[in-house]
């Protein structure tokens, strides 16, 4: 189930609030003999973080955000050296130097029975009683007041927060009204169509070209460089130099912007952080914030 984003954040006994948290959205399915991650995508993650491996036990299927801090604050790209693991070893030395925590805010069946059509505040309290606690794994607290919520998240620097109807069921993959998120700065999702060298380089990346897709195409939303310097630049380049292509997948390029750029198979969604949308439906002071290993281009929308 998918948040929408809200204009106001709304008052009232009827509605609940967390913190929203900059991670990798995810399910855990638990049993007595193992654990299995997966992203929104549905893409088995699982070996990549081991520390959630002692969770195994009770039959329970979970929703949570997957995040990792970076100077005490949860940041996607703390995850940049850890989402794409797939060698058990690397996986472990990783988790032992770049802890990732699973902050669970929602379950979805215990023992094998769902509980999708219950209302959240019926799912909640199911939750509550597991008491789920670890290390490596943790239930975050709930708010009623949202309006002073959003004011300490903006205050300790956090994503924003999720504001959910208590009498909401869980509705899979779909991007309800019920559950509203409202973040501290917009923060959207793009496909990554092509990039540019920095001046005189061919190694390090000095922008990333991204757009949104459409009934006709990929629309083009504007260069963002802001915020891939160094070991970001390092792994966008490893990530996009085997998808170059020789044609631009973008409907339409100013011609500047098009000057260097190397094309890719828009198959890679990220991160974008920006202060607004301008009238020609450009990112203003965009800057990059991940790859977003759990979303696929279907699930990339217009922003506003």
């Amino acid at each position: 189930m998918l948040a929408t984003r809200g204009e106001h954040v709304p008052r009232g006994a009827d509605w609940v609030h967390e913190v929203k948290w900059d991670g990798i959205r995810a399910l855990v399915e638990t049993s007595a003999t193992q654990v299995r991650v997966w992203t929104r995508s549905g893409r088995d993650i699982s070996v990549a973080f081991p520390e959630l491996a002692a969770m195994k036990g009770r039959s329970l299927v979970l929703d949570g955000e997957i995040v990792s801090l970076r100077d005490g604050v949860p940041t996607l790209m703390a995850l940049a050296d850890r989402i794409h693991v797939t060698d058990s070893r690397k996986a472990a030395t990783l988790a032992a130097s770049n802890p990732a925590v699973f902050l669970i805010f929602d379950v979805l069946s215990v023992d094998g029975e769902p509980l999708l059509a219950a209302p959240w505040q019926q799912r909640r309290d199911v939750l509550e009683s597991l008491e789920l606690g670890d290390v490596a794994w943790q239930v975050p607290s709930t708010y009623d007041d949202g309006e002073v919520l959003l004011d300490a998240a903006r205050a300790q620097g956090l994503e924003g927060i999720v504001s959910k109807k208590r009498s909401s069921i869980y509705r899979p993959g779909v991007r309800s009204g019920d559950w509203l998120k409202f973040p501290i700065r917009p923060t959207g999702s793009f496909v990554v169509g092509g990039y540019r060298f920095e001046t005189d380089s061919q190694t390090r990346m000095g922008a990333i070209l991204v757009g949104v897709p459409t009934p006709s195409g990929l629309a083009y939303r504007g260069k963002v460089g802001s915020g891939i310097a160094g070991r970001a630049g390092a792994r966008l380049n490893e990530l996009l130099k085997p998808l170059t292509q020789s044609e631009s997948p973008f409907l339409d390029v100013p011609r500047l912007d098009a000057q260097g750029a190397v094309w890719v198979e828009p198959v890679v969604v990220v991160d974008v952080d920006y202060l607004s949308i301008t009238a020609d439906l450009k990112l203003r002071q965009p800057a990059y914030r991940g790859v977003r290993a759990d979303l696929s281009v279907t699930d990339v929308e217009e922003q506003s």
